[in-house]
């Protein structure tokens, strides 16, 4: 049996597959394309993986590299996984919405975080 050619669903939805795949005396292994709902990324998991992946992350459905990057964030913020989800999803969205279509302003919005971050850092001197 040939594999089957895999595709991803570009509304954000799965699309069922069967994966001619061997895993101990198995001959299928039922697979979907799963889109990342962070960066859009598509992958292909199996359904019980991604029911695992939507349990932890509060019923989204996100990529191995999001999922590290949410977790990144967890350790900055004290452990809360709902706002280290949020503060990922929102940095995806703002990247996909401008960082891929005007690089060049996504670079000077971050300096201009990065310079509002300092200024507010620097104690201010009434002496100057």
């Amino acid at each position: 049996m040939a594999p089957k050619q895999f595709s991803c669903d570009m509304n954000g939805g799965f699309e069922s597959s069967v994966c001619d795949v061997s895993l101990e005396g198995k001959n299928e292994a039922a697979t979907e394309n799963a889109k990342c709902e962070c960066c859009g990324m598509c992958e292909e998991c199996s359904e019980e993986y991604i029911g695992r992946v939507r349990e932890m992350f509060l019923g989204n459905m996100i990529c191995g590299l999001c999922a590290e990057a949410v977790h990144v964030e967890m350790e900055k913020n004290g452990g809360r996984r709902e706002k280290a989800l949020e503060e990922h999803m929102n940095d995806c969205v703002r990247f996909n919405w401008l960082g891929r279509s005007y690089p060049a302003l996504y670079q000077a919005q971050d300096v201009k975080e990065i310079l509002k971050k300092t200024l507010r850092c620097r104690p201010i001197s009434t002496k100057d």
